[in-house]
């Protein structure tokens, strides 16, 4: 098995609904994200997929966020809290149909990284 892994990142800022605490008051995050792909097979230039493919795959989800405040963003303005739980399935999500196509089936999103701080993070994975 071949995987490789990308990492982007992006400043935005959110609240918790349902929560007390700090974390329920506007703050803001430095994000990274970690993707990783997973595939038997290489392609025929000995790669599972450019790093410069995944890389462009991740920017238009990374733009969105970047230096918003998420809660106030689609799908996390009304009840989808923007945790860093849901924030990584949601880079789940949005990476794995577009891998599936790139790659015809080859190559699949192994999971998703989102570190709020340098010593926190969620994962998300299927």
């Amino acid at each position: 098995m071949f995987e490789v892994t990308v990492e982007a990142g992006f400043s935005s800022g959110h609240y918790l609904r349902n929560y007390q605490g700090k974390c329920e008051n506007p703050h803001g995050h430095n994000y990274k994200v970690f993707v990783t792909l997973v595939g038997e097979e290489l392609d025929s230039s000995g790669l599972l997929l450019d790093f410069k493919l995944l890389k462009q795959v991740l920017r238009p989800t990374v733009a969105y966020l970047d230096h918003f405040m998420i809660n106030d963003l689609p799908p996390f303005d009304k009840e989808l809290n923007p945790s860093a739980e849901n924030l990584a399935k949601y880079f789940f999500d949005k990476t794995r149909e577009q891998v599936h196509q790139m790659s015809a089936g080859r190559v699949r999103v192994k999971d998703c990284t989102v570190y709020e701080t340098d010593t926190s993070f969620a994962r998300y994975y299927e």
